[in-house]
């Protein structure tokens, strides 16, 4: 994610802080003072750990966890996929509000049996003058988070704990609308809400959840569509390569006159490279039109196979943070696939449903 920081590693997986996650304490510490900050700051330690949670089930699948992010709503944990398995995405969804509701308990037992936490002070714990009072939060913030994240709506877990038992019974896309349709109406409370009690936060909660449920409703919709579909059964047969010689201006000239911007590189009739539409463009800035293709060439792009599922492809360009790649067998070239191309089925086949 954009203008983040990273943190640190842990379990191979790259811990971040949004820039924004800053206004967060310093609100705080402007309206409550040092401890209301501090408390934050320990709130978003225990997300950071529920996130965590979610990462390490997901990874014992095998789903690769790139990194997590904490952003001032919470926490945000990035995978490559998540599992066509209702029970694997049941148990990575469920584990991190367990892990609050495990946390808070071990937490009341510790505090409660403390000499120096009194009773009256952990049962009705405000923010008040002590250090106590603070501490005596934290369990009970945790049971608040995990009340919050099994909300049965997107995207909160609870509306992924939803489809994941909905979609035992019924088809995986009509799952997701129900979550999505659940999620949708708490955005409008939340709203609302906000509105009628003059709550920002809620607002912006309100906003987040309607997007991120319409997001997940689109990225569904788009991955059904395309499950049965191959990179061979779109696979355009007309495309252009180039040498390592190719200068530049000629290929600018190319972009032009076949309407092709993404090349693939050969040298004996075996891919060697691959150059992007945002690879030309830059290095004609760069570099001017005399610049060869050998010097700007990516070799980082993995081909994909014609037998490939389409789904499959797009989740690799999202990953890469590109728009084509070429298609090969081994270094035997056999054309290229464009994220327009898988647009266009998209397009002509979403009415269907």
């Amino acid at each position: 994610m954009k203008s983040s920081i990273k943190l640190f590693n842990i379990f191979g997986i790259s811990v971040k802080i949004h820039l924004t996650f800053f206004l967060l304490p310093l609100f705080f510490l402007v309206m409550g003072g040092i401890k209301s900050m501090v408390l934050v700051l320990i709130v978003f330690i225990c997300v950071t750990m529920h996130e965590l949670t979610h990462s390490l089930v997901a990874m014992s699948f095998g789903i690769k966890v790139k990194d997590i992010t904490l952003l001032p709503i919470g926490g945000v944990a990035s995978m490559n996929k998540m599992p066509d398995n209702p029970k694997q995405e049941f148990l990575i969804s469920i584990a991190g509000p367990l892990f609050n509701i495990v946390l808070a308990a071990v937490l009341i037992f510790v505090f409660y049996y403390a000499p120096w936490m009194p009773e009256s002070i952990l049962f009705r714990p405000t923010l008040g003058n002590t250090w106590l009072h603070t501490i005596a939060l934290v369990p009970w913030i945790n049971i608040t988070l995990a009340i919050f994240n099994l909300l049965p709506a997107f995207p909160m877990d609870g509306g992924r704990v939803l489809r994941s038992l909905l979609a035992t019974k019924i088809d995986y896309r009509k799952a997701t609308r129900i979550a999505v349709n659940i999620g949708h109406i708490f955005a409008i409370v939340f709203g609302y809400l906000g509105f009628a009690h003059d709550n920002p936060l809620l607002i912006f909660i309100a906003i987040f959840v309607y997007m991120a449920a319409s997001a997940e409703e689109s990225h569904v919709n788009i991955k059904e569509t395309l499950k049965d579909f191959l990179v061979k059964d779109i696979l355009n047969p007309q495309y252009t390569t180039l040498n390592k010689e190719t200068p530049l201006s000629k290929v600018f000239e190319l972009v032009f006159h076949t309407h092709q911007e993404d090349f693939p590189v050969v040298e004996g009739g075996l891919l060697v490279g691959f150059v992007t539409r945002q690879d030309i463009i830059r290095s004609l800035h760069a570099t001017g039109p005399n610049e060869t293709i050998e010097n700007i060439m990516r070799k980082d792009l993995p081909a994909v196979s014609p037998e490939d599922k389409l789904v499959i492809v797009q989740r690799i360009m999202e990953e890469k943070g590109t728009r084509a790649l070429p298609v090969a067998k081994g270094s035997l070239i056999y054309g290229i696939i464009t994220l327009e191309d898988i647009g266009r089925v998209y397009s002509l086949l979403a009415h269907r449903h």
